[in-house]
């Protein structure tokens, strides 16, 4: 009698549990879980950004479809591992799936590639920063934000007017959809690949940083942008004045106090513009300024690490309109050919 008890309770509290069992299977194997809304057209596209959970990703789901038991998609997702390595990208689904086919789909999204172009004539690392953001398709805000409240440039040894210097001029093929850190992470590569042992040797014989090369090279780009054949002279002419700062304690560099005044159109650089306070003025703040004055570009920062050897400490704009400058040694000769260009140019 007993026994027959124990074996009615066994049978009343395994077969609940043997079509709970068959449940669970049935809807993490076989049942289609998921289907895509039936007015909506043959297909629907979801764009599944970098850095989304599984919770966001299923609210997508919910939107263009039906979702019928979470709990199976969600336990599926963590026994094929998917949870915790959603890809970003884009997936195009149609009619109904079991768990397993839906997420093989969603965990080889289709990728969008799109380039982007860091111009060499940006001058203003806030310009350059509303560029990114517009170009990339980040919200108004969302780089300058994360620049702030992040550990990026202080990990990189940055600060925002040296930011400048990180961003190499050039075309870049990029994912849409990448997040802020992907997208700084990518170009924290590319400036390591730009940055050779080559170059990196050339800079180290320079005296300079990475950084105070680029500077100097903005410096250069500004003085001359069109004759580029000229620029490692001018780079030479201004190593000369940083190595000889008892003769030269200011570098009096004119694209500097264009910057500082932030009037990048003046012709004739006077006293009334290199009186102002600035740690950009090279006339009164000695050494090269904090940052670059321009994005600038790779030639401009080889014509720096490539610079001329010569015994220049003086130029100015030649007169004869051919775009080139005129080199002296002695500021006598310098105010001459000064003389000369006031004369050609009307200048008082």
């Amino acid at each position: 009698m007993i026994k027959t008890v124990l074996f009615s309770s066994k049978i009343k509290y395994t077969i609940p549990v043997f079509f709970i069992l068959i449940y669970m299977l049935w809807s993490l194997f076989i049942s289609h879980n998921f289907k895509v809304k039936t007015e909506l057209t043959e297909h629907v596209k979801i764009e599944i950004h970098e850095g989304i959970n599984l919770n966001d990703l299923i609210r997508l789901l919910k939107e263009n479809g039906s979702l019928r038991n979470v709990w199976s998609f969600k336990f599926m997702s963590s026994l094929k591992k998917f949870d915790s390595n959603i890809k970003c990208g884009t997936v195009h689904l149609k009619d109904s799936y079991t768990n397993n086919d839906l997420i093989n789909i969603l965990r080889i999204p289709s990728k969008r590639v799109f380039n982007l172009h860091i111009p060499e004539n940006i001058r203003l690392i806030e310009d350059m920063i509303v560029l990114l953001e517009d170009s990339i398709g980040f919200e108004r805000g969302e780089l300058s934000s994360y620049l702030d409240t992040s550990s990026f440039l202080s990990d990189n040894d940055l600060n925002i007017q040296t930011l400048p210097s990180f961003f190499i001029p050039n075309t870049y093929q990029l994912y849409k959809g990448l997040s802020v850190t992907s997208f700084l992470n990518k170009m924290k590569r590319e400036y390591e690949f730009f940055w050779t042992d080559k170059r990196k040797l050339k800079c180290d014989s320079l005296g300079l940083t990475r950084i105070e090369v680029s500077i100097l090279a903005s410096i250069v780009e500004e003085e001359q942008d069109k004759k580029i054949d000229e620029r490692p002279i001018i780079a030479g002419l201004y190593l000369n004045r940083l190595n000889n700062p008892l003769n030269f304690p200011y570098l009096q560099a004119d694209p500097t106090v264009k910057f500082a005044n932030k009037d990048f159109g003046i012709k004739q650089v006077l006293y009334k513009h290199t009186d102002i306070e600035s740690p950009y003025n090279t006339y009164k703040s000695k050494g090269l300024p904090p940052g670059p004055i321009r994005i600038p570009c790779i030639n401009a920062i080889d014509a720096v690490l490539n610079a001329t050897q010569h015994e220049y400490y003086f130029m100015c704009a030649g007169s004869n309109g051919d775009g080139y400058h005129k080199f002296t040694s002695s500021n006598k000769e310098h105010n001459q050919n000064k003389k000369k260009y006031k004369r050609y140019q009307n200048f008082k």
